[in-house]
């Protein structure tokens, strides 16, 4: 794997994220009338851990800003509430069939702890990714003109998450292109990276422009992060992309270089057949790495990667937080992906726990 350069960010912008976090929950409000809630938020978090330091991004963002870093704390555990919440959510978007009413949760009964029921995590997704987000921003130290403008990149975040992760379920790979991907992309994960960057760039105190450019930047690189989720997906050996049928920018490198109309039509065939064969989804990413395609693959990164970089040289800013902000955009636009020789041995990899693109925290 390409690994992030945790450490390296820990030290550019330190933050004690279990603290944060738990500060957070605290704004649920007094523990004898919040008890259930706090405990079913602090439940969820300790039970999806988020996989990548993503916290740093306003960290970061407020630090080129002014800086310091520092402000932005509360921005931070915002991030990795709003994410955890939506990755579950995304979880029971991919695998309806796991939601399971009236399974018997930890307080009903004797054996062992079967978990809480799927409503309980269902409701403390919705507290972590709405809720407290906006309980964060009600609580900060800023003028009342600024909270309402940091509410409202929330509520946009979650507007265009949800049209993207709609266009993606509802694009049939037959229709699927580079354009009609990146268009999920941009909402699905640009959007609240976009949310993000914004919102630290708005409590630093910057000029509309400067906001503006700082949304453009998150945007950017929430499509390059979705990116390099779909490669991560392949080299950990979940291939969730392929069971689900998910209409990845991959998937459209090879459909749209794919000779027609036999190579599509076969492409398109090992598109069905791989939510329930494995020997289909061993051919189908055998496929998906050939040579041809990555090129394409690497040259679409590539353009992302040039033009996020771009956008990051005309922000400006402290260049010690800059420099950290350059070393995530160069992670999230690496090629990652193996040649189809060594396909095989991608499709044979153990899986390891699963991890969704919002997954950013080292928790």
């Amino acid at each position: 794997m390409h690994p992030l350069p945790y450490a390296d960010l820990r030290a550019v912008a330190p933050l004690d994220i279990e603290a944060e976090l738990d500060a957070a929950v605290r704004l649920l409000g007094p523990e004898a009338d919040t008890r259930a809630a706090r405990g079913a938020v602090a439940g969820l978090l300790r039970r999806h851990p988020l996989r990548h330091p993503l916290w740093v991004l306003p960290l970061l963002v407020h630090g080129a800003q002014t800086g310091d870093p520092a402000p932005a704390a509360p921005l931070a555990a915002l991030h990795v509430l709003w994410w955890t919440s939506a990755c579950h959510l995304d979880d029971l978007a991919d695998a309806p069939g796991l939601t399971r009413p009236g399974e018997p949760g930890p307080d009903r009964g004797p054996g062992p702890d079967p978990g809480p029921r799927p409503s309980e995590e269902l409701m403390a997704a919705f507290l972590a990714g709405s809720v407290l987000p906006l309980r964060i921003v009600e609580a900060l130290p800023a003028p009342p003109a600024v909270r309402a403008a940091l509410a409202s990149e929330i509520l946009t975040a979650w507007t265009a998450a949800a049209q993207g992760q709609l266009a993606d379920i509802g694009t049939d790979a037959a229709h699927a292109t580079r354009g009609s991907a990146v268009a999920a992309y941009r909402g699905k994960s640009g959007g609240p990276f976009a949310m993000i960057a914004s919102m630290a760039a708005e409590l630093s105190g910057a000029e509309r422009q400067r906001v503006d450019s700082w949304r453009e930047f998150g945007t950017l690189f929430g499509i390059l992060w979705q990116l390099f989720n779909d490669q991560e997906d392949i080299l950990t050996g979940r291939h969730e992309d392929l069971r689900n049928g998910t209409p990845t920018y991959l998937l459209a490198c090879a459909l749209e270089g794919a000779a027609p109309p036999a190579g599509r039509d076969r492409l398109l065939a090992l598109c069905g057949a791989a939510r329930v064969s494995a020997a289909a989804r061993s051919e189908l990413l055998a496929a998906l790495l050939a040579p041809a395609v990555l090129r394409r693959y690497g040259a679409g990164l590539g353009a992302f990667r040039a033009r996020t970089h771009r956008v990051l040289a005309a922000v400006g800013g402290h260049e010690r937080y800059l420099a950290a902000l350059r070393r995530l955009v160069d992670h999230a636009s690496a090629l990652l992906l193996p040649p189809a020789a060594a396909a095989a041995a991608a499709a044979t990899a153990r899986p390891t726990r699963p991890t969704r693109p919002w997954r950013p925290t080292g928790r």
